[in-house]
């Protein structure tokens, strides 16, 4: 039997495509798994916990920003690689910025509001362009929908 550091289990996790003002929010990891790469804030689902439980408490753990989810943009699923280790399933979803400045905590290192279509060359973690997009369209759609309610 092996002792890895990561369990031999699949991880469940959530993360949040947050927009503010046209913009959606980076966070770069300043651990592994993904050690220097920006992403979107978020982590590990707690046993007995909901989704968006899970994300409103990793949101706050991570950047003290309050939110307002709006819905779930994709799924992401990281596989053990060379270099890498972990696998997990990740949640993505869309939300709104509801208030304060993020305040990161060790696990993150910088932070950028981008526009989601304009993300620099900035190193980013695995499907996250394809992410965001998912999660401003779902973002657009409710504010059609809310606008002509």
């Amino acid at each position: 039997m092996s002792s890895l550091p990561y369990p031999a289990h699949p991880q469940l996790a959530v993360s949040a495509a947050i927009f503010r003002n046209d913009k959606v929010l980076l966070v770069r990891r300043a651990r592994a798994p993904s050690n220097g790469l920006y992403s979107l804030p978020g982590g590990r689902v707690e046993f007995g916990e909901t989704l968006h439980a899970a994300l409103y408490r990793e949101i706050d753990e991570e950047t003290r920003l309050a939110i307002d989810i709006v819905g779930l943009a994709g799924w992401r699923e990281e596989l053990p690689s060379a270099g890498r280790h972990g696998h997990y399933l990740i949640m993505c979803f869309a939300a709104h910025w509801v208030a304060g400045e993020p305040v990161l905590n060790d696990e993150l290192d910088d932070f950028r509001w981008l526009p989601p279509d304009n993300l620099g060359n900035l190193k980013l973690t695995g499907g996250l362009e394809a992410i965001i997009g998912a999660a401003r369209r779902l973002i657009k759609s409710t504010t059609c929908d809310e606008t002509n309610s």
